[in-house]
């Protein structure tokens, strides 16, 4: 009578395990270093867009270059509004 004995089922170790799991942190690393990537140059995009003569941030600036203190002021009242509506 002979007895068939499995043979034992190789599980990853420890070192393989990390192995892994570095490497599924190191892609999705990648992935949201190239999500953040694509994010910045959408917003670089769009600032240099609103810096164009006629555009609200070249109105905004030329304004501020013309009475700094007058726009300090008016932005402080901004601010002070949007934190009483908090």
């Amino acid at each position: 009578m002979s007895v068939d004995i499995p043979e034992p089922v190789s599980q990853p170790g420890i070192a393989e395990r990390a192995i892994d799991t570095a490497t599924d942190v190191s892609r999705t690393i990648g992935e949201v270093a190239g999500g953040l990537h694509a994010a910045v140059d959408r917003l670089t995009a769009a600032i240099e867009e609103a810096r164009k003569p006629g555009k609200p941030l070249s109105t905004v600036a030329a304004i501020t270059r013309e009475a700094p203190l007058a726009s300090l002021f008016v932005a402080f009242l901004f601010g002070v509004a949007i934190a009483r509506r908090r």
